[in-house]
């Protein structure tokens, strides 16, 4: 399907595919994807060109409700059939406009990725950015969790746990379990749910995701699926596809997905390793003669990563959740290194047959991140290294986790908690305002709801753990 970028085109695939519904997305301050859907009677030039009023107030981090109006206007490049729907919907991705200024919405993450783009160009550095995830969920069966003033739970269950290895199973116990740290890569009949990541390939694939891989990862109920790079706006749109089809084909098929970054204990997390690198003039400027192939201005770049990493952490790695992943022993970066093919780095330099696919791959964020903050934040941080011409120091072409402390000990850490890394942003965080691409009131914001909603609630309610520990003192 061709991409319509005009009203009447837009109008024509609605008839052309027998639509009934309009359905208008958006993304809210931290990284959820909003909706509301219309009959294909409100279809119209007028509709399109000039979005359609909502209540603002009534999304988390967004207006008070005494300044409440804010108006959606659909990216016509966006436009898809959604495959969930009983009836057939087309499907627009929305920005945020103030409906008496018809500014964009300085809170709309959406709007902070298209002013990163602008920033670049506007840097004379390069024209274009191109952002590859890969971002990692778990599969289950069964997920039940609760917290009250009388207690506090959670299970997880998948039958490819190893914990299930002694239950009764309707038709008997097979015994075809995956043991903790042993997911990668196992064939039928270990890997349980290939098929229904087969179908969630295939329907990304209808969308226009072009997949280049999908596998098994390390823990049980563990799945990645890979697709191709592309500008950092199109990669954040088609991550929220992704999710979007992860999460209703996997409950199509009886299972709940979940991207966060620490679900399952003594085992792997779910990261979202991301590649990036920066093009002019259709030339791709991190090839060179430098370390791993890498140019000069790639290794600045590098250099900036590395320097404002800690800050970074409180947009790349935004949950309470996510230091639970960053932990020695469990494939996570915790410490601020680069290296070529070692997976032990925080950023590594991939091996590529092409200059064209000279790149880096900064491997702290996670599957938690709202990628329309993250992936702006990260090459704010990267220009800011070329800007300044930041030395990122010797590569690291060693296992770290097998260094001596002594020199362990001198390697930059990434934060142990949310709270550390919030505290790392308060303090740096004038390279994200460069350009206006990240606001005060954006950087404030986020601040106060992550400690105030997130970190505080966190840390005043009692861990199931704690009991263990603690009880019969």
């Amino acid at each position: 399907m061709s991409t319509p970028i005009d009203p009447i085109d837009v109008i024509q695939l609605a008839k052309k595919k027998e639509a009934v519904m309009i359905d208008l997305k958006f993304i809210d301050f931290l990284g959820t994807w909003q909706h509301f859907s219309l009959p294909v009677s409100e279809l119209n030039e007028e509709m399109l060109i000039n979005g359609r009023m909502f209540d603002g107030s009534s999304i988390r981090c967004w207006q008070t409700i005494d300044n409440s109006d804010m108006k959606v206007l659909p990216d016509l490049s966006t436009v898809k059939m959604d495959p969930f729907f009983e009836h057939p919907t087309l499907s627009l991705i929305c920005d945020i406009k103030d409906p008496v200024t018809g500014e964009d919405y300085s809170r709309d993450p959406r709007n902070i990725t298209k002013k990163a783009e602008k920033y670049l160009i506007s840097s004379g550095i390069g024209d274009t950015i191109f952002v590859g995830p890969e971002a990692e969920f778990f599969m289950f069966d069964d997920i039940r969790f609760g917290q009250g003033p009388e207690g506090g739970f959670y299970t997880i269950d998948s039958p490819e746990c190893p914990w299930n290895s002694g239950a009764e199973e309707v038709g008997g116990n097979k015994g075809y379990k995956i043991g903790h740290k042993m997911g990668y890569f196992p064939t039928a009949p270990f890997d349980h749910d290939r098929d229904i990541r087969a179908e969630m390939v295939l329907t990304m694939e209808d969308l226009g995701l072009t997949i280049e891989a999908q596998h098994h990862e390390v823990a049980p109920a563990q799945h990645e699926i890979d697709f191709k790079f592309d500008t950092m706006l199109k990669s954040a749109d088609m991550m929220q596809w992704y999710k979007y089809i992860v999460r209703n084909v996997a409950r199509d098929n009886g299972k709940s997905a979940t991207f966060m970054p620490k679900p399952m204990f003594s085992d792997n997390g779910n990261g979202m390793h991301t590649h990036q690198s920066i093009w002019k003039d259709g030339e791709p400027l991190f090839a060179g003669d430098q370390y791993a192939g890498l140019s000069e201005m790639a290794l600045y770049y590098i250099g900036g990563i590395l320097k404002h990493a800690p800050a970074l952490a409180a947009l790349t790695n935004p949950l309470t959740n996510s230091y639970k992943r960053l932990v020695p022993g469990f494939e996570a970066p915790i410490n601020l290194a680069y290296s070529n093919r070692n997976r032990s780095a925080t950023v590594r330099i991939p091996v590529v047959d092409s200059p064209k696919a000279r790149r880096i791959e900064y491997r702290c964020p996670d599957s938690g991140a709202n990628v329309y903050l993250a992936f702006p934040a990260m090459m704010m941080a990267g220009l800011d290294g070329i800007q300044n011409k930041i030395d990122p120091g010797d590569p690291m072409d060693v296992n770290i986790y097998d260094l001596p402390p002594e020199k362990l000990n001198k390697i930059g850490k990434m934060p142990s908690s949310l709270k550390d890394a919030i505290d790392e942003l308060e303090k740096d965080h004038e390279f994200l305002l460069k350009g206006d691409v990240f606001t005060k009131d954006v950087i404030d914001y986020w601040i106060q709801w992550k400690m105030e909603e997130e970190v505080k609630s966190i840390d005043s309610r009692p861990h199931p753990h704690e009991f263990e520990l603690y009880y019969n003192y």
